[in-house]
């Protein structure tokens, strides 16, 4: 199969901590788990994938702006940054690539400050609430975004 690019999937802080961090709301899953499943529907759909996750917001800002040439597509989920980080934000807007928010729970049932998304408006779309397969879902989306 020849591949179609790179996706990359950037995790945020405390991911790194899935599968014994509240199961009851993240699931059972660790992040290699979720890697292994994410490489899986990448290699499916003809990608690369560039798997991270750091507990700095710089490092995440950094990454993304690597981003802008290495990647073909992004899946982010920016953990806690998510509602806070404008600086992440921001590094998403010089993007020219396809974007999409994961959560894996969903976020607009949870506490109120959950509901506001710095991400969203620099992304091309959110998949939350599915567990770990929200990942999937989201290389799913890329690859079908990239098709259009």
């Amino acid at each position: 199969m020849t591949e179609r690019g790179s996706i990359w999937v950037l995790n945020g802080p405390n991911l790194n901590l899935l599968g014994e961090r509240e199961p009851g709301i993240y699931g059972g899953d660790s992040l290699a788990d979720i890697e292994v499943r994410c490489a899986e529907a990448a290699q499916t759909t003809g990608f690369a994938l560039d798997f991270r996750q750091s507990n700095h917001e710089g490092e995440l800002v950094a990454w993304i702006q690597e981003a802008r040439s290495s990647a073909t597509g992004l899946a982010i989920n920016a953990g806690a940054y998510t509602h806070t980080s404008v600086a992440v934000h921001d590094a998403l807007r010089l993007l020219d690539i396809p974007i999409v928010e994961v959560h894996l729970s969903n976020i607009f049932a949870r506490e109120e400050f959950r509901h506001k998304s710095y991400i969203s408006a620099a992304a091309t779309g959110v998949v939350c609430g599915f567990g770990s397969h929200s990942y999937v879902l989201a290389i799913y989306a890329l690859a079908a975004r990239m098709d259009l």
